[in-house]
């Protein structure tokens, strides 16, 4: 499955503070539809995430009904992005 959206960067500053982009609820829906075949516990989807050039793998973290995709830090220094950037989010999820 792949998936395209665009989504705001945002900071949770939390014990283990890291950055993040909020799927939409329709792309959320379709995720959760195969969550049960893909899952490897705690909800968790591992998928391939792309912004602008960056490439990398990661899972997709359930969070209030939905998921939320973990952005590394060598990603937004590559791609010079900031809190509150807007992106665009390419998803493949793993089989």
């Amino acid at each position: 499955m792949e998936l395209e959206f665009d989504g705001e960067i945002w900071f949770w500053r939390g014990p283990a503070p890291w950055h993040f982009v909020s799927v939409p609820a329709p792309e959320c829906r379709e995720l959760a539809a195969t969550s049960a075949q893909v899952s490897y516990g705690w909800g968790m989807i591992p998928v391939t995430v792309r912004i602008g050039a960056s490439e990398w793998q990661t899972s997709l973290w359930p969070k209030d009904g939905g998921y939320v995709v973990p952005v590394k830090t060598r990603v937004r220094r590559d791609e010079d992005l900031e809190v509150g950037d807007t992106v665009t989010v390419r998803l493949t999820v793993a089989d």
